[in-house]
């Protein structure tokens, strides 16, 4: 057997044995849970104590936002301890009376956080422009010369099919 057609063979069964382990390891059945979940939340969610709560939350982030210069309001890095905390707080006040996070209390609530902080945050619209005509150039050329090789590379192949056999 030809070396090359050995190496092939090689890779082939290589190729079977770790697509067939990878699979084995994607088993719906393994990580499929046919228990039923519990009914959640089992008391009714405490609606008016929610809402004191987040506001609670609210001014505690208030407060740390008003540690920060408004001019870094819009930049997420220097405000994004505070804002975890804050959504941490509220998903926690949630929980205690036995609401679901996010519900819409609170989404209103954050909702109301945002317009105060962030209503001067544009999103500013990125404009896209064409490339210079010579990488334009460039990268339609390369295509077109790689399928023209690999026809020439077809046609070859096809051609020296008797010798190759």
């Amino acid at each position: 057997m030809d070396t090359n057609a050995l190496t092939i063979v090689k890779l082939l069964l290589l190729w079977i044995l770790v697509d067939a382990s990878l699979l084995s390891g994607l088993s719906a059945n393994d990580s499929f849970v046919a228990e039923p979940t519990p009914a959640w939340p089992r008391r009714p969610c405490n609606e008016s104590r929610l809402q004191w709560e987040v506001e609670v939350c609210g001014e505690v982030f208030k407060k740390d936002m008003d540690h920060i210069h408004p001019q870094y309001w819009c930049n997420l890095t220097y405000f994004i301890g505070e804002y975890h905390l804050f959504t941490l707080c509220t998903e926690a006040k949630s929980r205690l009376f036995h609401c679901y996070w996010p519900n819409p209390l609170v989404e209103s609530y954050i909702i109301r956080i945002h317009k105060h902080f962030f209503s001067n945050c544009t999103n500013r619209q990125v404009v896209f422009v064409d490339p210079p005509d010579n990488t334009l150039t460039i990268l339609i050329l390369i295509p077109v010369f790689l399928t023209l090789a690999m026809i020439a590379l077809v046609v070859w192949c096809s051609k020296r099919s008797d010798i190759l056999a």
